[in-house]
């Protein structure tokens, strides 16, 4: 704000205009070309980036870079927000000024330069804040989506055994539609413990989860990079694998019985584990139901004819 002094120096240089509610100034960008001085009235500097408004009244001076530097582009949009007069100091205007009051002028100048100093300042700090903000946003983002991303794998994980369940493994069907492997066919083996029933009554639940876990564990050695294991609830497993033919096919539900035949669990003290499998080819047309009875129906033969026995639908 201007002392009287500088109010009657300044002003006996400007050219006076009035102003009307509403009236636009100037706007942020526009070339700078002199200062303003507000005798009555109320204007508004507007600096957008977040930084709060302005509202100067009478004997506030603004504008005042452009005769102390020479051209520039304005930093605000000042906006008039009351009806008053105004002063205006032109570059020319205050380099006479310079001349003819050297000490009032060198004084005004001291000052607005240390305000302007501590608007930086403010400015700066402002920034530094709204960084510090935005970094901290952008880590709790990172963390949501960190956080849906295991929340989601969860959904489609099984509990207890780690592999996926059916909603992983119709997530991965709609995946491995969209992406074949050239050279490869997809296909699906259905995995059943056979005796399962036996072997809680016998040995006890906690026994019974333990050897879910250990068939688990081979299905999903089983299985190679592109393929899928999962679980479908109680002791029924799945993989869903890509091979070359029914050769490979076979191939793999014969080292699956065999992993799991070797297994040895002492909660289960003399069963042995053994299991039943049955393969099919997802062929198109088709989907997954029809895949799935097609696998289950090979499974059902295998399983009649004992335990530890496959079959491959044709």
């Amino acid at each position: 704000m201007l002392s009287d002094e500088e109010m009657q120096v300044l002003c006996s240089v400007a050219v006076s205009r009035a102003m009307l509610p509403g009236e636009e100034l100037f706007r942020r960008g526009d070339d700078a070309h002199s200062m303003y001085v507000i005798d009555t009235g109320e204007v508004r500097l507007s600096f957008d980036d977040g930084i709060v408004d302005k509202l100067l009244g009478s004997g506030h001076f603004f504008g005042e870079l452009s005769v102390f530097i020479g051209q520039h582009q304005r930093f605000a949009h000042a906006i008039a927000e009351a009806p008053g007069m105004l002063y205006e100091i032109t570059t020319e205007a205050f380099q006479r000024l310079l001349t003819s009051h050297p000490a009032i002028v060198a004084k005004f100048m001291q000052r607005s330069f240390t305000y302007l100093v501590a608007g930086e300042h403010q400015m700066m700090q402002s920034l530094r804040r709204r960084n510090e903000d935005l970094m901290q946003t952008l880590d709790t983002l990172r963390q949501t989506r960190s956080e849906l991303s295991v929340a989601q794998q969860l959904v489609r994980t099984d509990d207890l055994t780690g592999l996926a369940n059916r909603r992983g493994l119709y997530r991965y069907m709609d995946e491995v539609g969209r992406h074949p492997v050239t050279g490869k066919r997809l296909a699906l083996l259905l995995i059943d413990l056979d005796h399962f029933k036996q072997i809680n009554d016998r040995n006890g639940h906690l026994a019974g989860d333990a050897a879910l876990r250990a068939v688990a564990e081979e299905v999903r050695r089983m299985a190679g990079p592109m393929d899928l294991p999962c679980r479908l609830g109680g002791d029924e497993f799945a993989l869903v694998l890509q091979v070359a033919d029914s050769g490979e096919l076979s191939n793999r539900a014969l080292e699956l019985i065999a992993a799991v035949r070797g297994l040895r669990l002492p909660s289960l003290r003399e069963h042995t584990l053994s299991i039943c499998v049955g393969g099919a080819f997802c062929h198109d047309p088709g989907g997954w139901s029809h895949w799935y009875s097609l696998a289950d129906t090979a499974l059902y033969e295998a399983k009649k004819r004992g335990g530890g026995t496959w079959r491959v639908a044709e």
